[in-house]
């Protein structure tokens, strides 16, 4: 059976799910806030120990004005109102992307979260936030000019490894298993985690992000379970 320590979400549907409602997306999204809860809940309970989620890309900043207002208002109100239970929870919260981008109160306040739960040792859930694997990879490799201006690189010994010490979270490992919800007809990756999923386990489900919890949940996990890894061996 195949180790399971990291599992990345793209959390897609809330809006499609409201309009399938007749109700305005922010309830899909509110609604979406239920299933973030449920999920980390039920990671806990399975033991894994990374729990990675899209929760807000770097294509979100096109969406209307209003919503993106919502978005970052409803962010703020989620890691305010989520921290003291994730935190009595030994949760260790953590964040990747262009931090600097999100709105002054939402980035008080999850930088108010990163500190209160630094020393937590359970479970360590990432949310992607103005965040863009393109993005990070344009940004590591500035990094990388920057140290190169300074000390020279030493480009022969430079490898695979050595590049991913420049990524947002060079300590986060690679995801065992991503999974996509409301996959219907969206059966792609979005931007998300492109260097760290090229041998990560890909499972897709309609299932719209505000109706997953624990089934689908288990239902991915034991999919991913009868699947075997090979990295380019044979079985």
């Amino acid at each position: 059976m195949p180790e399971l320590k990291h599992v990345a979400i793209i959390m897609d549907g809330n809006g499609r799910w409201a309009k399938r409602r007749g109700l305005p997306r922010v309830v899909g999204h509110r609604q979406g806030v239920e299933s973030v809860r449920a999920i980390v809940k039920k990671s806990q309970e399975l033991g894994i120990k990374f729990l990675t989620l899209y929760t807000f890309s770097t294509e979100n900043w096109q969406r209307p004005k209003k919503e993106v207002n919502t978005l970052m208002k409803m962010l703020e109100e989620m890691i305010i109102k989520e921290t003291p239970e994730l935190h009595k929870n030994n949760v260790r919260i953590h964040a990747i992307g262009r931090l600097d981008d999100l709105y002054s109160r939402a980035r008080k306040a999850l930088t108010d979260a990163l500190a209160l739960t630094k020393n937590n040792t359970g479970l360590v859930l990432t949310l992607c936030l103005s965040y863009g694997s393109r993005s990070e990879i344009v940004d590591a490799t500035k990094r990388i000019i920057e140290q190169d201006r300074e000390e020279h690189i030493n480009l022969d010994a430079f490898d695979e490894r050595k590049f991913a010490q420049f990524l947002y979270d060079p300590h986060l490992p690679e995801p065992e298993l991503l999974i996509r919800t409301g996959a219907e007809n969206r059966e792609r990756i979005s931007n998300f985690l492109l260097w760290q999923i090229a041998y990560t386990e890909i499972y897709f489900t309609k299932t719209l992000w505000p109706d997953f919890r624990d089934k689908e949940y288990s239902k991915a996990i034991e999919e991913f379970k009868r699947r075997e890894r090979l990295f380019g061996r044979v079985s």
